[in-house]
């Protein structure tokens, strides 16, 4: 009974053996990674590839930057050269990768240099690395280049290292999907004794260089990056040779990481940071964003903010959740219960001592309520600290809608400040203050929080002036008017706000709601279609209802994608459009607006 044990744990998954036919059958990725510029990748990149020519393999280059280096140069002697494509650009001619002249070449292996570089306006891809996926689809082996400053989950490790924010970088899952990432290891006092030589670049460059960026000690952090990306690449291989090999036991995952994502200036670099510990301890990871009632009502910039974060969590291979609340620092404890989380990590933004004050940080409300859960805090750094430059808050550019909202509130002070004088001209009232209570109150449920608090002060300086004596001036005789005022100002601000509040929550609530009526009726017509065509029918109508654009389902036919349904039923697909579904069809990959591609 334990042999058979045995024997079953050790025999391969179903999954490792699809992943291990997976990798057999697609081309090959080989990434010559260094820690620096000037290391020489580039060089043994060209080695590798005339070695592979040596071998009777059809060898390619698509574009080699040689820098002006003649070493470089002279490995490209007998290897053929595709010519870049030319591009003009604000009256200037680039070069590029011509990405279609080497489709059409079909090599066995294409050499690109320089991975993470930004492709000029006008190619398809924006960047590099896309044109290296498209010609891997496309069964063509692939050599490339890359330091690995430009790896995008060591973006906000390196701006501390080096003090250069760098901003062509490249998504991890390149690295991940390489088949072999060799490190081309040079040692920091070598590496700037070529600089000194003019190996890397002009005398006058180098020397700022090295006073600048190629400082030792920036070099040696750099290599110690490298090399420790590179061993972690090495052992994912083994790992998934084990697996495939049946050479590993069941290893039981109990771990989970949980970035809490704000809109903050933090946002990007919790991300990359809870990607990097999930994969040193291999364990999964997600990104949470407790999105409070009032969210729609954030700046644009803070609610783009959150935005970038999560899609960068699905880009660097983890899971975007949002999750409606109040309370962020209850709704996060609360989820990291339910899945299991073992360490939550969280940013400690720069905060001023007002804020502080009155409203307790999110990192101080986990800690309370995180129980076995770790929490790991991230506070601000320099760069972090300091505003990004944003856009105009909405009330800067929705002049109109505030000055309705402002002007309404006026009117219901007004009527309250005449319903008073009414009622004291008939009855023995003393205190009208209710009357511009529910004014305030008004104000609260048709304009919102902005409102109520301008109907607050209003209230008070329309009391003060027609209601206390002396009339028709703000000045007061009796200190009880002081004590009744300012009661009456704090109380209208607080239940301005729990109005303000309650209305926002019943917004998100009917959001919500019709959400989950447009998935239901969705789910029903989508199950009573009878035939494809109802099926595409019922797709494109409810599409088309949820975003409120025209929206048209196609279907492949013949080699060629047909439109099957279209809403409203008119509709027709240009030329544009029909080739960005062919592209994303015949790629398996999105495209158009919102993508980076085409």
């Amino acid at each position: 009974m334990t042999r058979e044990r045995s024997e079953t744990e050790r025999r391969p998954s179903p999954e490792a053996l699809l992943a291990q036919a997976a990798r057999e059958e697609r081309r090959r990725l080989k990434v010559f990674v260094g820690a620096a510029p000037g290391v020489g990748k580039t060089y043994a990149m060209l080695q590798a590839a005339r070695e592979q020519q040596r071998q009777a393999t059809d060898v390619v280059v698509g574009v080699v930057e040689t820098h002006g280096r003649h070493e470089t140069q002279a490995l490209l002697e007998g290897l053929e050269v595709i010519p870049k494509r030319r591009l003009e650009y604000r009256g200037q001619a680039l070069e590029e990768l011509d990405l279609d002249a080497i489709l059409a070449r079909r090599p066995t292996l294409v050499v690109v240099d320089e991975l993470a570089h930004t492709n000029a306006p006008g190619s398809r891809h924006p960047k590099r690395f896309q044109d290296v996926e498209e010609l891997l689809d496309a069964g063509i082996d692939v050599y490339t280049t890359v330091n690995i400053q430009h790896l995008e989950s060591l973006n906000d490790v390196v701006a501390q290292i080096t003090g250069v924010r760098v901003r062509e970088t490249i998504p991890d899952r390149i690295l991940d999907r390489a088949d072999e990432v060799k490190l081309i290891d040079l040692s920091p006092e070598e590496l700037l004794e070529r600089l000194r030589e003019g190996k890397v670049y002009v005398p006058e460059q180098a020397e700022r260089a090295i006073r600048n960026y190629f400082r030792p000690s920036n070099l040696t952090a750099l290599r110690e990056l490298a090399l420790r990306e590179t061993a972690e690449h090495v052992d994912d291989q083994m790992q998934a040779y084990m697996r495939t090999h049946a050479g590993e036991g069941h290893w039981a995952v109990a771990e989970r990481i949980m970035v809490a994502v704000s809109g903050g200036p933090l946002a990007e670099r919790l991300v990359r940071s809870g990607r990097r510990v999930a994969e040193r301890r291999d364990i999964p990871w997600l990104a949470v964003f407790v999105e409070p009632p009032r969210f729609q009502h954030w700046p644009e910039a803070d609610r783009e903010r959150v935005m970038r974060a999560l899609r960068l969590a699905e880009q660097l291979g983890g899971e975007a959740v949002v999750i409606p609340g109040q309370n962020v620092a209850e709704e996060l404890a609360r989820y990291a219960r339910e899945r299991n989380v073992s360490e939550i990590i969280v940013g400690d933004p720069p905060r001023s001592g007002w804020r502080a004050l009155w409203r307790p940080s999110v990192v101080a409300g986990l800690i309370r309520r995180r129980g076995p859960v770790d929490v790991r805090v991230i506070s601000a750094g320099a760069q972090d600290s300091r505003r990004p430059d944003r856009p105009l808050p909405a009330r800067a550019v929705r002049p109109s809608l505030l000055r309705y909202e402002h002007g309404m509130a006026a009117a219901l002070v007004a009527a309250a400040g005449l319903a008073a004088a009414g009622l004291m001209a008939m009855l023995p009232l003393r205190d009208p203050s209710m009357l511009f209570l529910a004014a305030v109150l008004l104000s609260a449920v048709v304009g919102g929080l902005e409102a109520s608090i301008f109907a607050s002060i209003l209230s008070v300086l329309v009391y003060d002036y027609f209601f206390t004596r002396p009339f028709y001036s703000l000045r007061m005789t009796d200190p009880q008017d002081y004590l009744s005022l300012g009661t009456f100002l704090i109380v209208a601000v607080l239940t301005s706000q729990l109005t303000a509040r309650v209305r926002d929550q019943a917004e998100a609530a009917r959001r919500r709601e019709g959400r989950a009526a447009a998935l239901y009726a969705f789910g029903r017509a989508i199950t009573g279609a009878a035939t494809i065509d109802e099926l595409c029918r019922a797709i494109a109508l409810h599409v088309a209802q949820a975003l409120g654009a025209a929206a048209a389902v196609l279907l492949p036919d013949g080699g060629r994608l047909m439109v099957r349904a279209a809403q409203p039923t008119d509709s027709e697909l240009d030329a544009s459009e029909r080739a960005t579904a062919t592209w994303a069809w015949e790629h398996d990959q999105t495209a158009g607006h919102g993508t980076q591609t085409l």
